[in-house]
């Protein structure tokens, strides 16, 4: 191969696998990288992690006991959803905790691809069937019914137009509650550090450190938002006692890490 040839195709090479915009490829891991730790302090105030890198043991699939044998790769310390064709819980599905949550402050770092739709759920009850993203009403195959802190590409993904007011944006409550206009999502393919803090009846969402929503469960202005929702015809939605925290499966690539929970029950 001439020279110039050989140059161009390990520049091409070298220039696609720095983008933010490349796909992880299937195969081996890159590199093996050590469990993540907690450090003293973190382990003073209560922090347990939900994936330290290495281990699924805190997940489980939505539909079984089991974490998923597909759909979901851990590789290089990420947990990510490979995504298939944007078909919402086809692939291998939500993965939930196995614990239940109720009063808690959540951390994690969440990265998409071009295009992408994911959320993060809590309160999720495993046993209510999914609904039609259109009617609301039960459907065989979707997402579990949870409260979402919606992750999406708000310039590529049409579900940014739908919904009232930009309440499926990134950093919203999901078609309930928009985030607020000063949010601040980093650039696709960047990492997005998230924040869920759960006290009593009030919930508050961080994005990069902005609070993009609060609100308070079963308020008079949190019911007016469910009815007029997708979920008005779900009995007592959102005022689970506790339920379970959800990585969603949407059809869509989005990698997450440095998954930690504090549970504030009792304090």
């Amino acid at each position: 191969m001439p020279r110039y040839r050989m140059f161009a195709a390990i520049l091409a090479a070298t220039m696609f696998s720095a983008s933010p915009f490349a796909r992880a490829q299937p195969g081996p891991c890159a590199a093996t990288r050590a469990a993540m730790a907690l450090t003293p302090q973190q382990k003073a105030e209560g922090w347990t992690v939900l994936w330290d890198g290495t281990s699924t043991d805190a997940w489980r699939s939505v539909k079984s006991d089991r974490f998923p044998e597909h759909g979901w790769r851990t590789c290089d310390g990420l947990l990510t959803m490979a995504g298939k064709g944007g078909e919402e819980s086809r692939g291998g599905g939500d993965i939930i905790t196995r614990k239940r949550y109720a009063d808690f402050e959540l951390t994690l770092d969440a990265r998409l691809t071009p295009g992408a739709n994911s959320g993060v759920k809590i309160f999720t009850q495993p046993n209510l069937a999914p609904i039609d993203k259109v009617t609301g009403k039960p459907a065989a195959v979707g997402s579990a019914i949870g409260l979402e802190f919606q992750l999406l590409d708000d310039e590529r993904h049409p579900d940014a137009k739908l919904g009232r007011n930009g309440n499926r944006t990134i950093g919203s409550l999901y078609d309930l509650i928009p985030a607020a206009k000063d949010k601040a999502p980093a650039p696709i393919g960047q990492w997005n550090h998230v924040r869920i803090l759960s006290q009593g009846k009030t919930v508050t969402f961080w994005l990069n450190g902005r609070k993009t929503v609060e609100f308070e469960r079963g308020s008079a202005a949190f019911r007016e938002a469910v009815a007029a929702s997708k979920f008005r015809d779900i009995p007592g939605f959102g005022e689970w006692a506790d339920g379970h925290i959800l990585l969603q499966d949407h059809g869509d690539e989005v990698a997450f890490r440095n998954i930690l929970i504090r549970d504030l029950h009792g304090k």
